[in-house]
């Protein structure tokens, strides 16, 4: 039996299977990734590789195994994220796997924003797969947005279609923390469970520019802007049409509220509190100096 992480090189598998390191020997860590150049580091730490696609269902054969505990991270090609899960959820049922952690989406099935819908369809047809599951449903990841710093600091100015919505977003270490407790913990704790995971403090993108202009001494202003006029500005700056309309409907979805639920399973899971937003700023803007 292993620990099997899907999608190990990206940006969550990574910080999953180093918190794993931390909690069982590599030898029991399989790394399921596309690319095994790009996993070397991986296999010197003595974590197992095993090369597959989730857009290529016949590389996904030998993928799993019986008795593996998966977490299977989402895909990054949105439009495409159904059929690729659909793949990875048929490999993990042939080879008897004994867990499947989803990362989804925060509120599941009642999350109504588009991006959501491909994370809903996922989560039916592993329930419906009848395998035994842990739903691990995500909330905003603080890095969206110390990622996007530098038109922020260009243009001294945060711009959306969020209002005074709230997000309560965590970072991709806190919630690949929560993965790994759940994949190394009691099995029969997390088993057909679905965990809402997300920061313990929700804040405004207001309260995000001043934070940012506080770090760095400059003026920062939230500027709110119809959806149609950011949307324009998205494409201008080079973000695909479809895409941009994403981004502005999860704006949408955050001044309904939508990414703003706190239930405290991702600081229980974790038991530590999550990574405040200052923090994350001030590591993002130390990185760009």
């Amino acid at each position: 039996m292993s620990i099997v992480v899907t999608g190990a090189t990206g940006q969550l598998g990574r910080l999953v299977v180093d918190e794993l390191l931390t909690r069982v020997p590599a030898a029991s860590v399989a790394a399921v990734v596309r690319d095994k150049a790009k996993a070397a580091d991986l296999a010197e730490r003595g974590v197992e590789l095993r090369i597959a696609d989730y857009g290529k269902p016949e590389t996904l054969a030998g993928a799993f195994e019986a008795g593996d505990r998966v977490l299977l991270i989402s895909g990054s090609e949105v439009g495409q994220r159904v059929a690729q899960h659909a793949a990875v959820i048929d490999a993990a049922k042939a080879a008897g796997v004994a867990q499947l952690a989803y990362t989804g989406v925060l509120g599941g099935p009642e999350a109504d924003f588009d991006l959501a819908a491909e994370h809903t369809e996922t989560e039916r047809r592993i329930l419906d797969s009848g395998l035994p599951y842990t739903f691990l449903r995500n909330g905003w990841y603080t890095e969206n947005y110390t990622a996007n710093l530098a038109p922020v600091l260009a243009h001294g100015a945060v711009v959306a279609n969020a209002g005074e919505g709230r997000v309560a977003s965590a970072t991709r270490a806190d919630y690949a923390a929560a993965a790994a407790a759940v994949l190394t913990g009691p099995a029969e704790t997390h088993l057909n469970t679905a965990y809402e995971l997300s920061g313990d403090i929700a804040w405004s993108l207001a309260e995000y520019a001043a934070e940012v202009a506080r770090q760095t001494g400059r003026e920062i202003a939230y500027s709110n802007v119809p959806a149609e006029a950011h949307e324009e500005i998205l494409t201008g700056a080079g973000v695909p049409p479809f895409f941009a309309a994403i981004l502005v409907d999860v704006d949408k979805a955050i001044e309904r509220g939508a990414l703003a639920g706190r239930t405290g399973d991702l600081s229980r899971l974790i038991g530590r509190p999550t990574t405040p937003l200052a923090e994350t700023i001030a590591e993002a803007l130390t990185q760009r100096s």
